[in-house]
């Protein structure tokens, strides 16, 4: 049917709980809360995230396991994250399409169907926001190590393609980082000269240059360590059309990251008061 919505959005860790969310962070949280309000209203029939925490070696995986349950201590954040309990949907049917997809394209892709995978953070963060009911289904993507930008943005084409000849009513979800050259301290901001970056990056794609912005990923990858070293960023650029409208909502730092809640579709995304306070769309 339609790819309602692509979007990029934050997992840092301090925002897994609500409460807990520092004040620089507080502007995403309430942004991706936003969002979720409008998910409810759009009822999609799936949500397919690919997440820079699940990073695989040599194959692109998809999580076609069709429920998704476990409690989740993040071993790189266990006292931020511990005891983190989910419950949701997945839609193993589409998740074989996407696998054999992948096969049929002479892609290294291979499915994952198992009870016991546990989620990593990058996806139940940002889920406890967007979907805080546990409603609607969801099928993980993995980032791949010995894959180049250039053939993750094909898998993501391949991906693309099959959802948008799906029935289904679908939301893409990118959870990752901009610069992500991690430092101590999380009240910290990446350097002048990845910030810089950051900004350019951020400026081709509100202007809609999308090639640009997916051309410009070599480089930004190498000087200012985009997270997984920019899969997520070249997989959402395979799923935004030409006619998407950016909107950019939140920003903020992490332990020296860069992190940004973009979306991208047809429909009118949530606004938010901090869009015309942001550094990056003034």
């Amino acid at each position: 049917m339609t790819i309602e919505f692509s979007m990029l959005v934050p997992h840092v860790p301090s925002m897994c709980h609500e409460d807990l969310v520092p004040e620089f962070q507080k502007d995403m949280a309430s942004a991706m809360k936003e969002i979720g309000k409008q998910l409810k209203e759009i009822k999609p029939d799936v949500i397919v995230l690919v997440s820079c925490h699940w990073p695989s070696t040599f194959f692109h995986y998809v999580d076609c396991t069709p429920i998704h349950k476990g409690i989740l201590t993040a071993f790189e954040a266990p006292d931020l994250i511990k005891d983190v309990a989910y419950h949701y949907p997945g839609d193993e049917d589409l998740a074989n399409q996407l696998v054999k997809a992948g096969e049929e394209a002479g892609m290294q892709v291979q499915g994952v169907n198992d009870p016991y995978y546990l989620w990593d953070y990058g996806s139940v963060v940002p889920l406890r926001y967007l979907v805080p009911n546990e409603d609607i289904p969801v099928i993980n993507l993995s980032v791949t190590l010995a894959a180049s930008l250039e053939e993750t943005y094909k898998w993501g084409q391949v991906i693309a393609k099959v959802l948008r000849e799906s029935e289904k009513k679908v939301v893409f979800v990118s959870s990752g980082a901009l610069s992500h050259n991690l430092v101590r301290g999380r009240h910290n901001k990446p350097t002048v000269t990845e910030h810089a970056m950051d900004k350019q990056f951020i400026e081709f794609v509100m202007n809609k240059n999308y090639q640009a912005a997916y051309e410009m990923l070599p480089d930004y990858t190498r000087f200012a360590r985009v997270e997984s070293g920019g899969r997520h960023l070249a997989m959402l650029f395979s799923m935004i059309e030409e006619s998407s409208e950016p909107a950019y909502l939140a920003d903020g730092q992490s332990s020296g990251s860069w992190n940004a809640l973009i979306t991208f579709g047809n429909r009118k995304a949530v606004s938010t008061n901090n869009q015309a306070e942001s550094e990056y769309v003034k």
